[in-house]
């Protein structure tokens, strides 16, 4: 197994189960104590864990992008597919950081189209296709997560508009706010909310409430949620009160 793939599945057992034993993360990676010791100390010199007698934690957090893109993908594919279909030729598109919107830049191959975004793998997926206008912000990199923050991004963002805003979060609460995990995203993401025409929240099932202590925006921002398994009752009556079209990809729309 790669170092790579074994320090995913490392960060995901801490995460999942709580502080671990080197002696059970040997067992449940088949390797050796000392591979995953040696493991532990890439990972704490890298600030992703912290080392602890015995074993690791992790504190909880935003997950490294590459962990979080394997993770739910038939769900996210969905909801891509919905979005994409909402989008007209020569129409231009803002696509935020996540694993989500790099699902819908998967279905925007061949379109005629503006893409702007913040997020590097967006950038990556569509950067041979010549038939769209790619626009990539500038910023500070945000390695783990693949995406660029800070007040460059948000100066570059006062400068554009787009005609959709396709919007990720960490959690929806009840009454419709949108939050986020990381604080640095947070200016970002709003300064998308103000250059976006249309605003579409794309959220799958478990970020119904999911997580995030930072308020992005509340539902009175937004145009549309699309999702792929039926809201809670309280978080949709907050979204429809507020205006929002709330989609669950794959349901006929009356």
């Amino acid at each position: 197994m790669l170092a790579e793939r074994r320090h995913q599945l490392i960060l995901r057992a801490l995460r999942s189960g709580g502080p671990a034993a080197v002696t059970d993360l040997s067992e449940q990676l088949g390797v050796s104590p000392a591979t995953i010791r040696r493991d532990l100390v890439k990972l704490e010199e890298e600030g992703l864990l912290t080392r602890v007698h015995g074993g690791a934690v992790v504190d909880e957090g935003d997950q490294p992008f590459a962990e979080v893109a394997e993770m739910r993908v038939p769900e996210k594919d969905a909801i891509a597919a919905h979005a994409a279909a909402m989008v007209a030729d020569g129409q231009s598109v803002l696509l935020d950081i996540g694993t989500t919107a790099y699902r819908l830049a998967r279905q925007l191959h061949g379109r005629r189209l503006t893409v702007i975004t913040s997020n590097l793998v967006v950038y990556e997926e569509l950067a041979d296709d010549e038939g769209i206008e790619l626009v990539l912000l500038g910023g500070m990199v945000r390695r783990e997560y693949r995406s660029l923050v800070g007040f460059l991004t948000e100066d570059n963002l006062r400068q554009l508009h787009a005609d959709w805003l396709f919007l990720g979060t960490s959690g929806v609460r009840p009454g419709g706010q949108v939050m986020d995990t990381t604080v640095v995203e947070v200016p970002v993401k709003r300064a998308m909310i103000k250059a976006g025409e249309k605003v579409v929240l794309l959220a799958d099932s478990a970020k119904f409430p999911g997580t995030g202590m930072a308020k992005v925006c509340g539902p009175e921002d937004l145009d549309v949620v699309v999702t792929n398994a039926p809201v809670g009752a309280a978080t949709r009556s907050s979204l429809e009160e507020a205006g929002v079209e709330v989609i669950v990809a794959g349901e006929v729309q009356a």
